[in-house]
């Protein structure tokens, strides 16, 4: 199954990927609000950076799920 097609399948099938889906959409979105921006005062900065890293959390679990999915469906 390519990748892409897995995301879609987990997206229906399994909740804690959907979750993890979910946030992961939603420190995308708060940081658009950063990318908009010219200038960051040192605040703005260390949110971002908090963001990005919960952004990534969420993604890696994603990754470590169809991983796991994949493991198991062999």
């Amino acid at each position: 199954m390519e990748e892409k097609e897995l995301k879609k399948f987990l997206l229906k099938e399994n909740e804690e990927f959907k979750n993890a889906y979910e946030q992961h959409q939603k420190y995308e979105k708060k940081l658009e609000k950063f990318k908009k921006k010219s200038f960051m005062n040192e605040e703005e900065r260390m949110e971002e950076k908090k963001l990005k890293k919960k952004k990534l959390a969420f993604k890696d679990k994603m990754y470590f799920l169809m991983t796991e999915y994949k493991k198991s469906n062999k």
